[in-house]
């Protein structure tokens, strides 16, 4: 006998709830939204510049002699090589992902299981936190200064207490933008009895990496990615590094091919433009000053300072009224207040010139015109 419209959708939820892991079922997927079609899209921190036209016809011509009935290598090798060379580190402690986020779920595969204790600071990047409680692990979470910044006395205190299997940095932070020192970074990856991931997503555009550390300490593992300042967020590119006997048991826990030959020739061919990527940094990390210092020169703006590609500020307006308003002008910015301590606060990216200054009228505007 055929059921019923919702007879069918009563037995669906019954297998929903008695068979997909309920730390999966608490979880929301990872959404961005937005408004289609805008003109000066600033909310992803995304590089403001696509590839050259000339490299694109050169890949169209690489895109032609790869073989799509064949599988790439487990690792891209080539590449692997090629990263190692441009941060100057051990191939075999290089490994390559279908962007970073991809990794790190291969890191909670790898380290957490019912119980795991970790340790993260907050406000930072939401999926570390979503990855812990897919695998059941222990969350430990520290609050960050009054100024946003990581409170790093709170979480060397965390580490010793719990002992965590994995501790999070993210330097600079994403989302405030705000980076640590490298003392710090040190002083918990030293307290630590297991392994501490700093995340140096916007390394590019900051002072200071932890990438020393990684010779005089066998517990670290940076994660990097090209989607920032290479620009290359829609093709998925990230890397890991870790001491080579690390990155060995990781190959166990993750998924092979997962990086596809055009996007490893667009890394390869990007790796080959050392100045290309320079100049494209400088001009990020000046349009991200000008930004800032546009935003405090506003009456009622407070903007906080940033080593990344972004600015997170707020007003005295609610984030959503001011954010749609701004839409309505054809600019997409982000509402941050998902994350408790950052109720109020909007991000934009530093876009190109034109974009920033469209971003900026735009914003005067709504603000002379509130509700």
């Amino acid at each position: 006998m055929e059921m019923t419209e919702t007879q069918a959708q009563t037995s669906l939820d019954q297998l929903i709830g008695a068979y997909v892991r309920p730390a999966v079922r608490r979880q929301r997927p990872y959404h961005v939204g937005g408004v289609p079609d805008v003109t000066v899209k600033l909310n992803q921190n995304e590089s403001p510049f696509d590839l050259p036209e000339a490299l694109k016809r050169e890949l169209i011509e690489t895109f032609f002699e790869i073989p799509f009935n064949r599988y790439p290598t487990e690792q891209p090798d080539v590449l692997r090589h090629a990263l190692a060379a441009h941060v100057g580190h051990d191939p075999d402690g290089i490994l390559v992902g279908n962007g970073s986020n991809e990794l790190t779920y291969t890191l909670g595969l790898a380290f957490i299981e019912k119980g795991t204790p970790v340790v993260l600071p907050r406000p930072m990047f939401a999926l570390y936190e979503t990855v812990v409680k897919l695998y059941d692990g222990a969350l430990t979470s520290t609050p960050p200064r009054p100024d946003l910044s990581f409170d790093a006395d709170a979480l060397l205190d965390a580490v010793r207490r719990k002992r965590p299997a994995l501790t999070v940095l993210t330097t600079p932070n994403n989302p405030t933008g705000l980076a640590m020192t490298m003392a710090e970074v040190e002083a918990i990856v030293e307290a630590a009895p297991g392994f501490v991931v700093v995340d140096e997503a916007y390394v590019e555009f900051a002072e200071e990496s932890a990438q020393p550390l990684l010779d005089r300490y066998p517990n670290v593992i940076l994660l990097r990615t090209l989607s920032k300042a290479f620009g290359l967020a829609g093709l998925r590119i990230g890397f890991l590094m870790a001491r080579p006997e690390v990155v060995a048991e990781l190959l166990k826990a993750r998924l092979p091919f997962m990086v596809d030959r055009l996007a490893e020739a667009t890394a390869l061919a990007l790796l080959r433009r050392p100045d290309l990527l320079a100049e494209r940094v400088r001009i990020i990390k000046g349009e991200t000053d000008k930004l800032t210092a546009a935003l405090r020169a506003l009456d009622g703006v407070e903007a906080v300072p940033s080593q990344a590609n972004f600015v997170i500020f707020r007003t005295a307006e609610e984030p959503k009224k001011l954010m749609a308003r701004l839409a309505e002008a054809g600019v997409l910015v982000r509402d941050m207040s998902g994350y408790p301590e950052l109720r109020g606060y909007l991000r934009v990216s530093a876009g190109t010139p034109a974009e920033n200054q469209a971003f900026l009228v735009a914003l005067k505007n709504a603000l002379d015109t509130k509700a």
